[in-house]
């Protein structure tokens, strides 16, 4: 974990602040002329100078060899992270498109959840990350045989928004009556998560008639499908073709890890639980405060996302620690705010 050892004075921390500013703009070293021409200090470039030498020392900056200019290393960026103002105003144009996103956001939360992502990448240009919620843990509200003929559609409906539905043959038993009976008995069923509700479904079938038994297997069989595979605690990815236009950041190598990364979802998914354990609001990790993102040389902005007081999942963005901090930040906030806001109504 990068630390700050140092508390900078108030000339000092507008130093800092301006280079990381002039550097995520430009990708270039950031010089003392730079500084005294732009950042309305009102200090001769001699004076920023020296203090650029001292923030260097501290390790806030480094100074790479080809150059006579400075960057911000992980415990500048942090400091600059940690004096952003809270609640920054989103840019209109973010404002509009998050608005205007959820404004026709669809019921089916893990489908509002993976355009988010989309739509994330598209505001910040970084690759989007989500964690939907998982459905082991998530209460079922509607557990449903829809009757279709020669077929018959299994519809369960989480907490959360989530939606799992499953068309079977019919079996040769399950008249009009038989499908009733059954529906009446998932009714039951109802507020348990779908863990639960698929360890009492095989015991009710085990004690069904034979009518009975094929139908309630059925249910239970899909439920046992919706818990694993797709429907196990996973990473919702886009955007990532965002981070090639970054590649003059990264070094080559240092790409590759990350893409390889991403493609691993079971390792990303423990890097975003690493990330985001015990937090309430907007949270940056940047370059060496975790192993993985300071192999990536990256940054992660990550934000949870709740039904009620409960977190239920996680949304965010990953780009390199040049990052534009302030927007990414203010654009997961709002993003995750909107969820919160679908996932609450699912559950009210």
């Amino acid at each position: 974990m990068v630390e700050q050892h140092h508390e900078l004075g108030p000339r000092k921390g507008a130093v800092l602040n301006a280079v990381v500013e002039e550097y995520v703009r430009s990708g270039e070293p950031v010089g003392s002329e730079t500084i005294a021409e732009s950042s309305g200090l009102g200090v001769s470039s001699a004076t920023i100078r020296n203090e650029l030498a001292a923030l260097e020392e501290l390790g806030y900056l480094t100074h790479p060899h080809t150059s006579a200019g400075r960057i911000p290393t992980d415990t500048g960026y942090r400091h600059y992270v940690d004096t952003l103002p809270h609640g920054v105003r989103l840019r209109e144009t973010h404002r509009r498109a998050i608005a205007g996103y959820f404004a026709e956001a669809i019921l089916d939360l893990e489908e509002v959840l993976k355009g988010s992502v989309q739509l994330l990448s598209r505001l910040t240009r970084y690759a989007g990350l989500a964690v939907p919620p998982g459905a082991a843990e998530e209460p079922i509200v509607r557990l449903e045989l829809i009757d279709m003929g020669p077929t018959v559609m299994i519809l369960a409906v989480g907490q959360h928004g989530r939606v799992d539905k499953r068309v079977i043959d019919r079996p040769e038993a399950a008249d009009v009556e038989v499908l009733r009976a059954v529906e009446d008995r998932l009714r039951s069923l109802r507020g348990l998560t779908y863990l639960d509700a698929q360890a009492r479904l095989l015991k009710l079938a085990a004690e069904a008639s034979v009518s009975h038994h094929d139908l309630l297997l059925h249910v239970a069989e899909m439920l046992r499908t919706a818990t694993q595979g797709e429907g196990a605690a996973h990473v919702v990815v886009g955007g990532v073709s965002n981070l090639t236009s970054e590649a003059q950041v990264w070094r080559r190598q240092t790409l590759r890890r990350l893409f390889e990364t991403l493609e691993r979802e079971q390792e990303m998914l423990q890097v975003l639980q690493d990330v985001t354990a015990d937090r309430e609001d907007v949270w940056v990790t940047i370059g060496a405060e975790h192993p993985t993102t300071g192999d990536w040389e990256a940054s992660i902005v990550t934000a949870p996302f709740k039904a009620g007081d409960a977190i239920v999942g996680t949304i965010g963005v990953v780009g390199p620690t040049r990052m534009d901090y302030l927007s990414a930040m203010a654009s997961v906030r709002a993003v995750a705010k909107r969820l919160s806001e679908i996932a609450t109504e699912h559950e009210a």
